[in-house]
């Protein structure tokens, strides 16, 4: 079973794993051999008029690049299947791989701008990566045929800028001595566990590595199965969603794939297992699956399903967004609905969530490109054409959509099974490692699904279109209010609902069943309502600032970083519950955010609990009170204290003088690279410093000096490394977030703290 792929001109090397899973020692323990092969000719598609395309075929039949042209029957579109329409396309094969883009780029510049209108010719086939289109032209399935064996190869930032190989974190185990010691010891290890995977803490450590053995004169020591390694592309800094990203450079070695956990956000969701079943579904190598976003891993699963459709990929999207009555696009531009949610605390709450509610839009009422505003047409083209479904209207708009089975619940149907089918054996109670491979996987499709919807409206989505969005929140919109009047029906009043989620507490003194209301309904819009659960109570937490809190210093927010969202204050997205169970669910709050210092976290966690035993804002502030004496002690470790933000562009354009800046300034006399879009992690050590840099110091600077000298300042007060006023601040912001539901802002917590009196024993016992 081929395992993983290397492309070196024309040549094509094919690992294959071999023997079980087993720590003998001996010649058949598990590991790899490989193939080559030069006969692999990887082609792009060329479509237009016949005299053009025939053109283009003579001028390219004496570049040293291609190796054939042929003419073969495609469809150009999704639509021309709907419509049994297809094209005469030419088929363009290639010496080597990765001279495809090139090709392409000669094709548009000097075959298509200098000879032919503009959108003459349109590609097809040409930004795949090379072993995903090896894999679609070869019919490679690389689900390995036996459980993979992986390593993890860890290092610090400076250490690794430095090229300082004195400590290594080897699968969890610190491995420390001389540089040339520890290099050894890892190649020991990479001999004795012979792994498949790779997983490194940042991908510049493979070129590092493997320069620092070459220098220690450490001949054998080499990551892949063969000496050398090869660098893919280099670092990159990209915007997506009003978010700046950072996609560091990539790298290869042989017969062994590379997970850079810096890079991959499927790593950290799923892990390996779920990796691996979207290896299996998308036909993407496994190296290629860790770094792809959710939405690349999409767009390989929708070109796997659009070959088999026999339509290629587009390299450009041509379909525009049609054109639109006045009041269509009214009715149609708008999201999913949200029913505002009422401040406060509320006790016996039930959680309701759709499964899956968009995917299961889409599959149920047939969304999907060339379905929606079909008319029949198809019919007139292919009369016998089966449907199995009736045609039907989209709520509130003029959008018909086809009952011809359509791509998009093609591509979303499998998966749709398989996590409802992990779910039901996860019920079951398997053993644990099945439990674990299990949710994995249903968790790896989930964020697959998540993506489905709004990649409908991105505006590269190769198969994309905005009318399968709007479609989609139309009758998102219908089922919502549909739910919402068979609850309050049946004696239930909706507290808060978004999207596909509602929160339900009872309206009379005795309602309807909840269960047969939720089978009710989901009987009635076609989709399961899964009861989330039920909780002794639910507080909704009112927007910063809603009730007069004044503003703060130490409220400095990086790009994307801040947590107030929306305006007014019903514009709510922070709640917290405790279910039935004994858990708490909290979302939005500085618990949950990432830049959030461990110290502050921890703290808000047992203000929860305080309010959870108490229900008073007085005791919660009893607590505080408590922790900011921890605070003013000194008695606070600097390393609970550390804040992380994403840097959202270059040191040199910024124009004010933030934690960032004086971070990356840090960062800078450390010679550690810090690019946008990756993060930084300081404690605030002085706010009033009169230079940004002195205001803070890195993570990593807390190794050298635990705790600074105390120092006294013009009142006297003492300093134990970090900046008092500032984490309190931070720390108030947690308390207001618990107890501003229950009407206790800032002001009024300050005032409280203010106040003489005595406090509950309780405080000391925790």
């Amino acid at each position: 079973m081929t395992f993983t792929l290397e492309f070196e001109g024309d040549l094509v090397r094919e690992w294959t794993l071999k023997g079980e899973d087993s720590d003998s020692d001996d010649e058949n323990r598990p590991g790899a051999t490989f193939e080559e092969r030069t006969d692999y000719v990887p082609a792009l598609f060329v479509d237009g008029p016949l005299e053009a395309l025939e053109d283009v075929g003579d001028a390219l039949a004496s570049d040293p690049k291609v190796c054939e042209t042929t003419f073969e029957d495609r469809y150009p579109s999704l639509h021309a299947h709907h419509a049994d329409d297809t094209s005469r396309m030419l088929r363009v094969g290639l010496e080597r791989v990765d001279e495809v883009r090139t090709l392409a780029a000669e094709i548009r510049g000097v075959y298509g701008r200098e000879h032919h209108a503009p959108g003459t010719l349109r590609l097809f086939d040409v930004d795949l990566t090379p072993g995903f289109r090896y894999c679609l032209d070869e019919g490679v399935d690389l689900a390995p045929s036996r459980p993979l064996r992986t390593l993890e190869i860890g290092i610090d930032d400076r250490a690794l800028a430095a090229g300082d190989f004195s400590s290594l974190e080897i699968d969890g185990e610190s491995v420390t001595g001389d540089p040339a010691d520890v290099l050894w010891s890892l190649g020991r290890r990479l001999e004795r566990r012979n792994p498949d995977v790779l997983v490194v803490s940042h991908g510049d450590l493979v070129p590092t590595v493997e320069r620092a053995a070459a220098d220690a004169g450490l001949e054998g020591v080499h990551l892949g199965r063969l000496p050398g390694w090869t660098k893919l592309a280099g670092e990159s800094t990209y915007a997506s969603y009003g978010q700046v990203g950072h996609s560091p450079a990539r790298y290869r070695v042989p017969g062994r794939a590379i997970v850079d956990r810096s890079n991959s956000f499927l790593w950290h969701q799923s892990g390996l297992a779920g990796l691996e079943y979207l290896v299996q579904r998308s036909r993407k190598p496994l190296q290629e699956a860790a770094w792809a976003s959710i939405g690349s891993v999409l767009t390989a699963i929708q070109i796997r399903e659009a070959r088999a459709w026999d339509v290629p990929a587009p390299l450009n999207k041509w379909e525009p967004e049609a054109f639109k009555e006045v009041s269509t696009l009214h009715a149609a531009d708008r999201g999913g609905f949200t029913f505002a949610p009422e401040v406060g605390l509320h006790e016996d709450v039930h959680e309701l969530d759709f499964a899956s509610l968009y995917p299961r839009i889409i599959c149920r009422h047939n969304v999907s490109p060339e379905t929606v505003g079909c008319d029949g047409a198809c019919r007139d083209v292919r009369p016998t054409l089966g449907t199995g479904r009736e045609d039907e209207e989209v709520p509130d708009l003029e959008y018909d959509v086809c009952g011809t089975d359509g791509f998009l619940p093609a591509v979303l149907r499998p998966l749709l099974d398989r996590r409802a089918a992990c779910k039901r054996r996860l019920r079951d109670g398997p053993g644990e490692d099945e439990a674990a491979r299990l949710r994995a996987e249903s968790g790896a499709i989930k964020w697959v699904l998540v993506s489905c919807f709004g990649y409908q409206g991105y505006r590269n989505a190769k198969f994309g279109r905005i009318e399968c969005h709007e479609a989609i929140n139309a009758h998102a919109r219908e089922i919502a209010l549909r739910a919402k009047e068979r609850l309050e029906d049946a004696g239930w009043r909706i507290v808060h609902g978004i999207v596909d989620s509602l929160w339900v507490t009872p309206r009379v003194d005795e309602p309807d069943p909840l269960e047969d209301v939720i089978a009710e309904i989901s009987r009635d819009v076609g989709i399961d309502i899964e009861h989330d659960g039920r909780y002794e109570w639910v507080c909704f937490v009112p927007l910063r600032g809603s009730s007069g809190g004044d503003h703060e210093r130490g409220s400095e927010s990086e790009s994307g970083s801040g947590t107030t969202i929306g305006a007014g204050a019903g514009a709510l997205t922070k709640y917290v519950g405790k279910r039935t169970t004994g858990e708490f669910k909290v979302r939005g709050l500085e618990c949950r955010q990432r830049h959030t210092p461990a110290f502050v976290a921890d703290c808000q966690r047992e203000f929860l609990e305080v309010l959870d035993e108490t229900r008073d804002p007085a005791a919660v502030c009893d607590h505080l009170a408590r922790r900011l004496g921890d605070l003013r002690r000194g008695a606070v470790d600097r390393d609970d204290l550390v804040i992380a933000k994403r840097v959202s562009r270059r040191l040199e354009a910024y124009s004010q003088e933030t934690h960032v800046v004086g971070a990356l300034r840090r960062y800078e006399r450390h010679d550690v690279p810090r690019r946008p879009g990756q993060a930084v992690e300081y404690v605030v050590v002085d706010d009033s410093a009169t230079r940004t840099e002195e205001r803070v110091r890195l993570a990593f600077e807390n190794a050298d000096t635990r705790r600074e000298r105390a120092v006294a300042d013009s009142t006297g007060e003492e300093r134990y490394g970090y900046d008092v006023d500032y984490y309190v601040t931070l720390l108030i912001r947690a308390a207001e977030s618990v107890t501003g539901a229950l009407g206790w802002d800032r002001s009024r917590i300050r005032r409280a703290l203010e106040d003489e009196r005595t406090v509950s024993l309780s405080v000391f016992s925790r």
